[in-house]
C-alpha cells in the first residue's frame, strides 16, 4: 500500500483539476490599473527567488561527505516540486486566504486558484495580478524547508523527509505567514516587522532545523571534509544573486523602496562575509573560502526582515554584529553534541533572530513610511524593540516546539532516520541508487 499511496495522491490532483477549473474571471470595481514596470520587476523576482533553492542546493551539497552530496541536494529540489503543487491547491489560502483568528487562512479562499482570473490584486500589493503575488509568495514557502535540511543531512530516510516538509509547510510555514504578512493577522496587527522573512523563513526554519538536530540525534561519523568547496561558493553567488529578489521584490514594486532593500541586503552581506573571516583570523584560523561564504548568507539572513527598514550604514552594521555572532554560536555548538550537520541554526535561526532585533533597534520610517510602528530604539523609541521582542519568542516557541511535534508524528508513519548500515553506505546510494 505504501507503494501506491503516492501515485494515488498525485491521481487525486488530477481529478481535482477537472472538478476545479478556476477559469471564473474576478473583477472588482475600484481596483487600480496594473503596472508594467511593477509586473516586469516582481516577474524577474520570483524567478530570482526560485533561482535560490538550487543555490541552495549547491551550498549545502558542497560541505557533505561526497556519498551524501545527490541526496542533500535533491532534499532542497524536491522542495521545488511538492510545495508548488501543494501551494496550488490549498497552500497560497493557508498563508493568505481570509484570515481565521488571524492565525491561519481559510483553505476555501483560493482553492485551486480560483479567483485569480481578472484584475484582482493583493490588498498590499495593488499594482500586480494577484496570480504574480502568489507565486512570487511561493518560492518563499519553497525555500523554507529546504533550509531545515542541512540539519539533519547525511541520515534522514528520504520518504520520512517528503512527510515532515509536507507537514512542516501546513502547520509551521503558513500560520508564521498569515500572522505576519496578512493584514489581519496577529503578528502584522501587533505591529510586527519582517520585510522578507526574518520570522517566517529564517527563524522558523532555524528552530526547526534545531529540533531536527536534537530529534534525530548525532551522525555516526560525525567527522568529515566537505566533498565539493567549489560547490559551497557557486551556491553563495546563486544565493546572493537570488536574494536581490528575496528582499527586493518585498516592496512588490520597482520603487525606491525596492532600491533601498537591495542596497542594504548587498551591503549587510558584504560586511558579514568580511566580518566573519577577520573574526576567524583574530582567533588564529586561516582566512577561509568556506567562512566567506557562510559569512555572507549570515549577512544576507540578517538582513532580510530589515532590508526596507533601515538605512545603509545600519545595514553594515547588521552584517558585522550578525557576523559574529553567528560565528559564536557556530563555535558554541561545536562543543555540544548537538549535531546540526551544517549549522542551519547558528546561520538561519541566530541570524535570522538577530535581524529581527536590530530591525526593531536601526528601522527609521524615513526609510519607509509604511512602518507605523515607529523608529527603533537607537532613534530613542522602545515600541518597535519591544513588538520585535515578542515576536522572536512567539515565532522560536512555535517553530521549535512545533517541529518537535511534527518530527514525533512523522516518525510515528514512517522512520526517520536511515539504518546504520545505509548511513554507511551513504544515502545517495542507499535511498537513491546514484552516486556521484
Amino acid at each position: 500500500m505504501k507503494r501506491y499511496f503516492p501515485f494515488l495522491l498525485i491521481t487525486g490532483v488530477l481529478v481535482l483539476t477537472f472538478i476545479f477549473p478556476s477559469v471564473d474571471l474576478h473583477n472588482v470595481a475600484g481596483n487600480p490599473k496594473f503596472d508594467t514596470g511593477d509586473i516586469a520587476w516582481m516577474l524577474m523576482s520570483t524567478a530570482l527567488v526560485l533561482i535560490m533553492t538550487p543555490g541552495l542546493a549547491f551550498f549545502y551539497g558542497g560541505m557533505v561527505n561526497k556519498k551524501n552530496v545527490i541526496s542533500t541536494m535533491l532534499q532542497s529540489v524536491i522542495c521545488m516540486v511538492i510545495i508548488t503543487v501543494m501551494w496550488g491547491i490549498f497552500g497560497f489560502s493557508l498563508a493568505f486566504g481570509d484570515s481565521i483568528g488571524g492565525i491561519i487562512g481559510n483553505p476555501s479562499t483560493y482553492f485551486m486558484m480560483k479567483g485569480m482570473l481578472g484584475n484582482a490584486t493583493w490588498k498590499l500589493a495593488p499594482t500586480i495580478p494577484l496570480l504574480l503575488f502568489a507565486m512570487y509568495q511561493l518560492k518563499f514557502a519553497i525555500i523554507t524547508p529546504a533550509l531545515i535540511t542541512g540539519a539533519f543531512a547525511e541520515r534522514i530516510r528520504f520518504n520520512s523527509y517528503i512527510i515532515f516538509l509536507c507537514l512542516f509547510s501546513i502547520f509551521i510555514f503558513s500560520p508564521l505567514a498569515h500572522s505576519t504578512w496578512h493584514p489581519d493577522g496577529i503578528l502584522a496587527k501587533l505591529g510586527v516587522l519582517d520585510f522578507a522573512g526574518g520570522t517566517v523563513v529564517h527563524m522558523s526554519a532555524g528552530w526547526a532545523a534545531l529540533a531536527s538536530a536534537i530529534y534525530l540525534k548525532g551522525r555516526s561519523e560525525a567527522n568529515h571534509a566537505p566533498a565539493r568547496v567549489t560547490y559551497v561558493i557557486i551556491g553563495t553567488g546563486l544565493l546572493w544573486f537570488g536574494w536581490f529578489g528575496f528582499n527586493a521584490g518585498s516592496a512588490f514594486g520597482a520603487n525606491h523602496l525596492a532600491v533601498n532593500a537591495l542596497a542594504t541586503s548587498t551591503t549587510a552581506s558584504a560586511a558579514a562575509g568580511l566580518t566573519w573571516i577577520f573574526f576567524d583570523m583574530l582567533r588564529g584560523k586561516k582566512p577561509s573560502a568556506m567562512g566567506t561564504c557562510i559569512g555572507a548568507v549570515v549577512g544576507l539572513v540578517a538582513i532580510t526582515p530589515a532590508a526596507g527598514f533601515v538605512s545603509i550604514p545600519h545595514s553594515l552594521a547588521i552584517g558585522i554584529i550578525s557576523a559574529v555572532v553567528s560565528n559564536l554560536v557556530v563555535e558554541w555548538r561545536t562543543r555540544t553534541s548537538i549535531d546540526d550537520t551544517l549549522d542551519v541554526f547558528p546561520c538561519h535561526g541566530v541570524g535570522g533572530m538577530v535581524g529581527m532585533l536590530l530591525t526593531g533597534v536601526f528601522a527609521h520610517q524615513n526609510v519607509n513610511a509604511a512602518n507605523v510602528t515607529g523608529n527603533g530604539l537607537f532613534f530613542g523609541h522602545t515600541h518597535l524593540f519591544f513588538v520585535q521582542c515578542i515576536a522572536l519568542v512567539v515565532a522560536s516557541v512555535f517553530s521549535f516546539f512545533g517541529s518537535l511535534l511534527l518530527l514525533k508524528i512523522t516518525d510515528m508513519i514512517s522512520p526517520l532516520r536511515v539504518s546504520p548500515e545505509e548511513e554507511t553506505i551513504g544515502l545517495d546510494i542507499s535511498q537513491h541508487g546514484e552516486k556521484l
